[in-house]
């Protein structure tokens, strides 16, 4: 809220510095700031009183933006990666599988371990789980399972993270 959109009848007054002036009614405050050629702001609408502060509304909203837009640059997005294996896989494309997979957790990235069973290959699901432990086991220096293999219809899935 700014100048006449303040409905209260008094306010706790920062000054265009940061210095506080005290408690005052909401009709003098917009007196000195209309004097300093400035806006009153309303900044802490939840305390008792209300806290006002003057100063140059488009420069305050310019800075807020700027600080959003900071915070945003400094967050990281975890992208999940998929490696999908299948129950009949050889030693060595597993190998070849969980290097893919150690890559990407370098970089940061979750990776998602999708066993996939197709036809009769769903009468071996409790044979086949020790693939998806043995991948956990060979990447088990800089990643930890974040979520235990579990069934999700026809395809197996557990998810790997980095280690902290």
């Amino acid at each position: 809220m700014i100048n006449e959109q303040i409905r209260d009848k008094e306010i706790r007054l920062i000054g265009e510095n940061g210095e506080q002036l005290g408690i005052f009614p909401v009709k003098e405050a917009l007196a000195m700031a209309k004097e300093a050629e400035m806006d009153l702001v309303k900044i802490a609408p939840q305390a008792k009183p209300p806290v006002c502060r003057i100063i140059d509304y488009g420069k305050y909203k310019y800075e807020l933006t700027r600080k959003e837009k900071e915070a945003k640059k400094k967050q990281k997005t975890i992208e999940i990666k998929e490696v999908r294996l299948s129950p009949n896989i050889d030693t060595n494309d597993l190998m070849t599988k969980s290097n893919m997979a150690r890559k990407f957790i370098d970089k940061g990235d979750k990776v998602k371990v999708t066993l996939r069973f197709r036809g009769r290959e769903m009468a071996h699901v409790a044979n086949s789980r020790h693939i998806l432990d043995d991948f956990a086991e060979n990447l088990s220096d800089i990643a930890v399972v974040e979520k235990a293999p579990k069934m999700e219809g026809r395809s197996m899935t557990m998810y790997l993270v980095e280690k902290k």
